[in-house]
């Protein structure tokens, strides 16, 4: 084959279009890596809509990764600590479905749980939901998405009345004001942020202003960057509110007709004036006023964020709060303007759609909705009552439920949570009790195997087709153009494997990944995301499609269910709630869920770098990206740093209430003073006693459940090297 096959990048949620090239071509020299082994070429495609032939380096590198330290052969052991041994893939199912119909009778379903990703295909998602939330009966299936979008998903249900980022990418390039707010565009989603920074230079009426506690290389493009102390974003946004009410910059039709709660509202924000404000975030008040002015004398404004309002004990008063801002001046439903939530998985918005939270169902349904459940049961050929009215286990509860005893079978797919997770060192202990965890991954190791019962090697990217959507709603096919190493299988096939010994083999009997996608699309048939007019076979031969897109011969009654074209949703300014209005949430900033005090006086940050992606699982075998970011490292601002006698370089120690981590100093007055950064990529695959999440803690928003991983209160000591050992100690006198 010598033909190039357009796919889309499996990182982040940009949704990047690449072409891949077989490593032989006639006539060209064959591409190899550092270590001479022969790999795909990959560029740009120039047809895909979302990325216009760009590519970052994740992107370009990919297929450096696809072949280096895969898991082969199924593998299994009695327990932790022992060796593992090679077993076929008949004994490493039966023992996983023996163990399910045992747990079944004994602790009843409730004790089963899978925790999956946002790396999956939408195929595989929508199989893990059938097997899970129908056939066995359990909710317990949570995704790392829950770690990263839940606050999102809540926010855009509970103000627009359901999840869907209303914009798309083409407002980029049609904005008058972007206001990024929590979100390191320029590194986290670099193809986009591009974008729009091309479009700011060419128009100089545009403004840019970025709300971020540190300078990052987002901020410095920016016409007006907020450095807010850390918590404050809530009170940013109030006092923004607050001007644009005094100085009468509403939409006062759009407010009367399309909205609910604005009275309520307006009790709320009327106590945060721009003194208050400006004192509170730790920003000039002539700066939060120019902020309300540039939002205000914009025509369309657009917002964008991601983790820094997600990653919150408020993250949906965080986003609703953000969403009030459009609703009042009416920046929505409209080229140019709208509150973008940037994905941060490839695949994160493919999982909403087929229902990958535990509160969740296919097609935009909820567990705790008669109604969908009833549909559900019944399109998929169960007894009613087969879905659980109560909401499944988070990824956290899952933790506490290893704790208590109360999960004795944890299955997790193509996510690292050894890493990922709050309080890894109390993750780690809860996974030791864990009676049967089966971990599904192409990569070995990582720094779950250590915790694995059953290894079972999983198809990744390259080797199995799907589809993904990215966060402007667009799906894009992910054609197979590798063969899977060893006995690897895709994941859907895994769990569709398993739904059949346990005796629901009419539910499973699927022939191909397009069966799948078939099956599933017809369950968004009149719902908010249809993708009904959706197939393997168009995708094919169209290429990438958006949502809404129903089946041409669909007349949807509900014609708020409708937007006048895919690019954007609520265009009719109607919106998913049952009197079709937007709803306003009104609330007062309750801060940090572990604010600093004398014995942990700095708030950490954590992030992501341009190169690197989560966990390091894939770009970490990546000798490009490695020497890019050679080693994790603390960002301290240079007065805490003299206060403290650190210096450029000194390694220093970081500890919280939950555990200590070690990294070597970086100053930069990019960074308030009384903050301090460090990049979450780092398990002790790829460094010492270097993980950001040994620091933080679970605190989650009661409405996401998602946790406040952005920040927490910590200590910081310098490290001195002993003169009798290499290993450095602590210096008791640079304490603070």
């Amino acid at each position: 084959m010598t033909d190039s096959i357009k796919t889309v990048c499996p990182y982040c949620g940009v949704g990047c279009g690449l072409e891949v090239s077989p490593p032989a071509q006639p006539g060209k020299a064959v591409h190899r890596d550092s270590e001479g082994t022969p790999i795909w070429q990959v560029r740009g495609d120039r047809s895909h809509p979302s990325s216009q032939g760009l590519v970052c380096v994740k992107g370009a590198t990919i297929a450096e990764s696809l072949h280096k330290d895969r898991l082969l052969y199924p593998m299994m052991r009695e327990s932790l600590g022992q060796p593992f041994r090679r077993v076929s893939w008949d004994e490493a199912l039966d023992q996983i479905a023996s163990r399910i119909q045992a747990l079944r009778a004994t602790q009843g379903a409730d004790a089963i749980c899978m925790y999956g990703s946002g790396q999956f295909h939408t195929e595989d998602y929508y199989v893990a939901q059938k097997l899970m939330k129908g056939c066995l009966g359990t909710n317990n299936f949570d995704a790392n998405s829950r770690l990263c979008m839940s606050s999102a998903v809540a926010g855009y249900v509970q103000s627009l009345g359901s999840d869907g980022p209303p914009c798309c990418y083409d407002d980029l390039d049609q904005t008058d004001c972007a206001f990024l707010i929590g979100t390191n565009t320029a590194e986290c989603h670099p193809i986009i942020f591009n974008r729009l920074r091309k479009h700011h230079k060419q128009n100089h009426h545009v403004k840019l202003i970025v709300v971020d506690p540190r300078r990052t290389p987002t901020a410095e493009a920016a016409d007006l960057h907020l450095a807010i102390q850390p918590g404050t974003d809530i009170d940013l946004m109030n006092g923004i509110a607050y001007l644009l009410l005094r100085w009468n910059y509403l939409d006062t039709q759009f407010l009367d007709e399309c909205t609910q709660g604005f009275s309520e509202y307006a009790e709320v924000i009327r106590h945060y004036p721009p003194e208050r404000v400006a004192r509170r975030c730790g920003i000039r008040k002539d700066d939060l006023e120019l902020a309300a002015r540039h939002w205000g004398e914009a025509k369309r404004v657009l917002s964008l964020w991601s983790m820094g309002l997600n990653q919150s004990s408020e993250g949906t008063a965080k986003v609703r709060t953000l969403i009030n801002l459009h609703l009042m001046t009416g920046d929505i439903g409209k080229p140019g303007a709208g509150p973008f939530s940037l994905t941060g998985q490839p695949n994160a918005m493919g999982g909403r759609e087929a229902g990958g939270l535990s509160h969740l169902l296919p097609g935009y349904r909820f567990v705790n909705n008669p109604q969908h459940r009833a549909e559900v049961e019944q399109f998929w050929g169960l007894p009613a009552g087969a879905i659980s009215p109560q909401p499944g286990r988070t990824a956290w509860q899952m933790i506490e439920g290893l704790e208590q005893g109360e999960v004795g079978l944890l299955w997790i797919a193509a996510t690292n949570p050894v890493v990922s997770m709050p309080d890894v060192e109390r993750t780690k202990q809860a996974l030791r009790q864990s009676p049967f965890t089966i971990y599904q991954e192409a990569y070995y190791p990582t720094e779950t195997t250590a915790y694995a019962h059953v290894l079972l090697p999983a198809a990744q990217w390259s080797e199995a087709p799907g589809t993904m959507t990215n966060s402007e709603r667009r799906v894009t096919l992910c054609p197979q153009f590798r063969t899977p190493p060893g006995e690897a299988r895709p994941d859907w096939v895994i769990f569709a494997e398993i739904g059949q010994r346990l005796g629901f083999g009419r539910q499973f009997a699927f022939n191909s990944a397009a069966d799948v996608h078939a099956e599933f699309v017809q369950l968004t048939r009149g719902r908010p995301c249809d993708m009904t007019g959706i197939s393997h076979a168009r995708l094919k031969q169209e290429g990438p499609l958006q949502w809404p897109c129903p089946e041409q011969s669909t007349v949807t009654k509900d014609s708020r269910l409708k937007s006048e074209s895919s690019s954007r949703l609520y265009t009719n300014l109607r919106f998913n709630t049952p009197d079709g209005r937007a709803r306003f949430g009104a609330y007062h900033s309750r801060g940090l869920a572990e604010p600093p005090d004398p014995d942990y006086p700095f708030v950490l940050t954590t992030g992501r770098l341009y190169g690197h992606w989560h966990t390091q699982t894939r770009t970490g075998r990546i000798d490009k990206i490695r020497k890019m970011h050679p080693q994790p490292f603390i960002e301290i601002h240079p007065r805490d740093a003299e206060k403290l006698g650190i210096q450029e370089g000194n390694w220093v120690e970081v500890s919280s209430r939950r555990g200590t981590a070690r990294f070597p100093a970086q100053l930069t007055q990019a960074i308030a003073p009384g903050t301090v950064f460090v990049p979450m990529h780092w398990g002790e695959l790829w460094a010492e006693a270097a993980e950001a999440n040994a620091l933080t803690h679970p605190e989650m928003c009661p409405s996401s459940l998602q946790p406040e991983l952005k920040a927490c209160a910590v200590q910081v000591k310098l490290l001195t090297p002993n003169r009798a050992s290499s290993e450095p100690t602590i210096s008791a006198s640079a304490a603070v």
